[in-house]
């Protein structure tokens, strides 16, 4: 009798175990746990949303909601994060510090002691404005009367914007500018010495254009590069420019190969040890340095004229090209230049300048907190990208050179309109870019 009764309690607490766990099984089928995780929009493509989560792992799921680039989303979802088991994305309320600035704006980097102030100026700066942060444009002729109607955040000049003219007349040209600026103005050349040589080409400003980093190394290794950079920036500031979009610091060992004559003509180490010398030299001087052409123009073919292709290996580029950016950074680089290659092993689809996977190499693995610059966007080998502006902001560029600055304007502003790009975004990259301002001494306002 009693082992009946053992046997029907053992078969009794047995099915009782199977019908709980079925029926947990099936609730909890019917309601699944919802994970949740946050992340930054990189972009949207009809229906079809891609997001890069906090943890910089990329997504992309089916998604008809109104959220655009750049925005800060909430996913949730079950199981493992995929297309099918997204329930919602959402956006999310971005913690801010005690100061009002995005968490994910903070970085620890270079501008980080005027954030403050420059999240205060971005406060008082209407869209339009902030849009206008974001464009160093080559200085037009009538540049004193756009400036007037259109607030950028720098002009770029060339050779032919020097030609003929005196000290006085070049140091009262871009004082004019600066008392019509709301912002003070970036103001930019390509002084590399040698081939590039924007301003002292001038015989009424100096009476020898400056030697190329080559013939500089040749004759007194870097003790000469480094007094040709103090040299050069108080010829500048003298005139009031206080950018220069130099050094190449490209590595090239061939006379055939484009950049070549441009470069110290050296191999990786001594370029590296050359852009560490520049930027060091450059310190207090008053004159931002920038390194270009990231992430390293190699043997490839004229971007100005044509669209080139770079077929190395990633391996390659990392061994022999980034070293020098590696370095610059770590002396305290203001400014990176981005080239317009298409580095097939990194992104085949576009242009470095235009490329989320190059900037993030730039700011995730070579950790680079300064302003990312795009190369001129009137070269051929991005003229005919069709909304090209608004690509270089999502891919991560704080500036953009153009020359045709209402066909900027107006792309931009219909991309907010379109929710291809956020005010977010933009806010953020203005902020950077006025924070460099800040550091760089151009704005006054105490810090408090």
């Amino acid at each position: 009798m009693n082992k009946r009764i053992a046997t029907f309690l053992i078969i009794f607490l047995t099915i009782c175990l199977v019908v709980l766990a079925s029926t947990n099984f099936f609730v909890k089928e019917k309601n699944p746990k919802i994970n949740k995780v946050t992340g930054i929009v990189l972009n949207k493509e009809k229906e079809k949303l891609t997001v890069k989560t906090d943890d910089n792992m990329v997504y992309t799921f089916n998604s008809d909601s109104d959220l655009s680039i750049g925005d800060s989303v909430l996913i949730e979802y079950t199981g493992l994060l995929s297309n099918d088991s997204v329930v919602n994305c959402i956006l999310s309320e971005e913690e801010k510090d005690e100061n009002g600035i995005f968490l994910s704006w903070k970085d620890d980097g270079i501008f980080k002691d005027y954030y403050i102030l420059a999240k205060n100026k971005l406060d008082e700066l209407s869209m339009d404005e902030k849009i206008g942060q974001l464009l160093l444009v080559k200085y037009p002729s009538n540049g004193k009367d756009v400036l007037k109607e259109k607030q950028f955040s720098g002009y770029i000049f060339y050779e032919n914007d020097f030609k003929d003219k005196t000290k006085e007349e070049v140091i009262s040209m871009i004082s004019s500018l600066n008392e019509i600026a709301k912002i003070p103005l970036l103001i930019a050349v390509d002084e590399e010495g040698g081939d590039v040589v924007r301003v002292s080409s001038n015989k009424k400003l100096r009476n020898e254009s400056f030697l190329s980093p080559s013939e500089l190394y040749k004759d007194g290794g870097f003790s000469a590069i480094e007094k040709d950079t103090v040299d050069k920036s108080n010829f500048l500031k003298e005139l009031g420019i206080n950018l220069n979009l130099a050094p190449v610091i490209d590595v090239a060992n061939s006379d055939e190969d484009y950049i070549y004559e441009r470069t110290l003509k050296e191999n990786t180490e001594k370029t590296s040890e050359y852009a560490k010398r520049v930027i060091s030299a450059s310190k207090n001087t008053g004159v931002s340095y920038t390194l270009k052409h990231f992430p390293g123009y190699g043997d490839n073919e004229d971007t100005h004229n044509s669209k080139s292709i770079d077929e190395r290996s990633l391996q390659l580029i990392k061994e022999k090209d980034l070293p020098p950016f590696v370095e610059g950074i770590k002396a305290g680089a203001e400014a990176i230049l981005v080239n317009h290659n298409v580095v097939k092993n990194i992104d085949e689809d576009n242009s470095a300048s235009l490329s989320s996977n190059i900037h993030e190499m730039l700011r995730d693995d070579l950790e680079f907190t300064g302003v990312i610059i795009t190369d001129d966007m009137d070269m051929e080998a991005v003229s005919d990208v069709e909304n090209s502006i608004v690509k270089a902001l999502i891919a991560g560029n704080d500036l953009v050179i153009v020359g045709d600055y209402d066909k900027a304007l107006k792309e931009i502003k219909e991309g907010i309109e379109n929710n291809i790009l956020s005010e977010n975004l933009i806010d953020k990259l203005a902020f950077r870019v006025l924070a460099w301002k800040y550091y760089k001494g151009l704005l006054f306002e105490v810090h408090k």
